[in-house]
């Protein structure tokens, strides 16, 4: 037998279950043990044998694994399948009544010190903080997910990695999001752990990150290698629901085993929806390609595709982001209120410490509008907002584009020292279009 409490408190279970059912030590012993040794047992001082409590289970009524570890047997079944509950219900948006149900599912995995359903409610906590934007408690639940996964293979503990580095990249801090998510690709690759669910997730999540640090280079490539890993992920609410089924037929049964075996084809199928945000990223990844290569009509659909899908699944803060992208793009196709309306539409989801980088590119954006109807002091006072956000996150490539920006503004507007100042802090942060100061790539996955 596998794990089991300490004798003394095995001792006591046996000692009260006994006495509620009215036996005697005598009653409960015979005819293959003493009422001796049930004394000693029910006084912690020997340890029972497997054979011991397969004896005293069978005269108590009740099943081995609840008297050798006090949970009753059909608790972490129960568990499991409200667990693919609270997945299913977060997959389909409701991150606030997934919350919930993560809340209570880790409640009662610590009562029973139940490692494995705590670490799937923590991260189902995790993701549910990301879709609402609050990313300290995002972060504080994927690194307790990280420390309980602590000895498991690396592909188990790359969903917890990956939420605990986009917590970081929503919160600014770009550069160590990227070291995180290339650290473990490295290691995969590297090491032969060509888990395709593992890879596709870091891949579709360094998008983001790249981009905004002006690695244009490494985050097309991430985003070919996603969407080449994304057929082997498919789309399994059909048969996530169709094994959540069988799961409670069996349980209704009492067949605990095979219940068991279908709750966990139904949460990793579960697991899988959630990549559906990660694929959202490739289409915005798509649109940006196109808008850079002037497509603008193909790089609107591509960043409406990606908005559609994330509004679908209420992720606020990524679809804020994306709609920033995709007001730049009706900008440069001549529709500057559509874009202005959608901008200020999502400015109160970003700040400098929830989607820096995008909320310095809807202030970048508003200033130029303003700046085409002539009013200057609106835009200066979008850019100098944008700059103070980039000076945060450390966007290089966007600070340097953003200071000529101001310079300009500032210097036909006569202030011609100001305008110097601004020039000069741009040129210090100069880079060439797709470059990084970022160390070498991570190895490739053999697609």
């Amino acid at each position: 037998m596998g794990e089991r409490d300490e004798p003394e408190v095995i001792g006591r279970r046996v000692q009260r279950l006994r006495g509620q059912r009215g036996l005697t030590q005598r009653q409960l012993a015979e005819p293959t043990y003493t009422p001796a040794y049930i004394s000693t047992l029910e006084a912690g001082r020997v340890r029972p044998s497997d054979a011991a409590l397969r004896h005293i289970a069978e005269r108590l009524g009740v099943a081995v694994e609840e008297l050798a570890t006090g949970r009753p047997v059909r608790l972490v079944t129960d568990l499991r399948l409200r667990l693919t509950e609270a997945q299913r219900t977060l997959a389909t948006g409701e991150a606030e009544h997934a919350r919930e149900q993560y809340v209570a599912l880790l409640a009662e995995a610590e009562a029973h010190d139940l490692d494995e359903v705590r670490a799937t409610a923590l991260l189902g906590l995790g993701e549910c903080a990301l879709d609402t934007g609050d990313l300290s408690d995002a972060r504080r639940h994927f690194e307790g997910a990280e420390e309980i996964l602590a000895g498991q293979p690396l592909p188990a503990r790359v969903p917890a990695l990956r939420g605990r580095a986009v917590s970081h990249y929503l919160a600014g801090e770009l550069r160590y999001a990227v070291y995180l998510l290339e650290s473990a690709l490295d290691d995969l690759n590297r090491g032969g752990l060509h888990d395709p669910d593992a890879l596709l997730l870091l891949y579709a999540s360094v998008i983001g990150p790249y981009m905004d640090m002006g690695a244009h280079a490494r985050a097309a490539q991430a985003a070919e290698f996603a969407l080449a890993l994304a057929p082997s992920v498919g789309d399994p609410a059909l048969v996530a629901r169709m094994h959540r089924s069988v799961a409670r037929t069996l349980l209704a049964e009492g067949r605990l085993t095979e219940a068991d075996a279908s709750l966990a084809k139904a949460a990793e199928l579960y697991r899988q929806l959630q990549i559906r945000t990660e694929l959202a990223n490739c289409h915005w990844m798509r649109g940006y390609v196109y808008a850079q290569g002037g497509r603008l009509d193909e790089a609107e659909a591509e960043l409406r595709e990606a908005l559609t899908m994330l509004t679908a699944k209420r992720a606020g803060l990524y679809s804020s982001q994306v709609a920033v992208e995709l007001a730049d793009v009706l900008h440069r196709r001549g529709r500057s209120a559509e874009a202005s309306a959608l901008l200020h539409g999502v400015l109160g989801d970003l700040s400098s410490e929830r989607g820096a980088v995008h909320a310095a590119a809807a202030h970048r954006l508003l200033g130029i509008i303003a700046e085409d109807t002539r009013d200057t002091e609106a835009a200066e006072e979008h850019y100098v907002r944008a700059l103070s956000l980039l000076e945060r996150a450390g966007a290089a490539g966007d600070l340097a584009d953003l200071c000529r920006l101001l310079g300009d503004l500032l210097r036909r507007t006569g202030r011609v020292e100001a305008a110097l100042d601004a020039y000069r802090t741009g040129l210090g942060h100069r880079t060439a279009p797709g470059t990084t100061t970022l160390g070498p790539a991570p190895a490739q996955p053999p697609l």
